[in-house]
């Protein structure tokens, strides 16, 4: 507690009934930097450049499983990477531990038309019905 010293009567000494918030202050701007730090962590996911739609989104009941082609090529389920090879039999897997198991195809826009209709049709050989295709929301809004 802080005391005041000096004044008129020095014999009665009365707390100063001010708030230190340089304490406060501090705190706020260690958390300023962990979130700033940690938001783009939290992205889920490979980082790909998606092509934008005006489609509306999408729901489903469970979370789906992220299958990902990346501008090089490569496969990814969810955040394992996968050879195309493997990737029917991850797939049946995942299908017969859910049947009603949703897969959202994210490809990025640099990745040729053929090559994600080719990984779409392993989702389909897999016997998995509910697939989506990701894209970004178009900016200009139209529909």
């Amino acid at each position: 507690m802080a005391f005041r010293l000096g004044g008129e009567d020095e014999s009665e000494d009365h707390p100063i009934a001010e708030i230190n918030v340089t304490p406060f202050v501090d705190v706020m701007l260690v958390l300023l930097i962990v979130f700033m730090v940690a938001a783009p962590m939290m992205q889920a996911g490979v980082p790909v450049d998606l092509p934008r739609s005006a489609a509306p989104r999408a729901s489903s009941p469970q979370p789906p499983v992220l299958l990902t082609v990346t501008r090089d090529g490569a496969i990814h389920l969810d955040q394992d990477r996968i050879e195309e090879a493997a990737l029917s039999d991850r797939l049946v897997a995942l299908r017969q531990a859910n049947e009603n198991v949703t897969v959202h195809v994210r490809g990025d826009r640099n990745v040729p038309y053929g090559d994600v209709l080719r990984v779409m049709g392993r989702v389909a050989a897999a016997g998995i019905s509910r697939v989506a295709l990701i894209s970004e929301p178009d900016a200009g809004g139209r529909r």
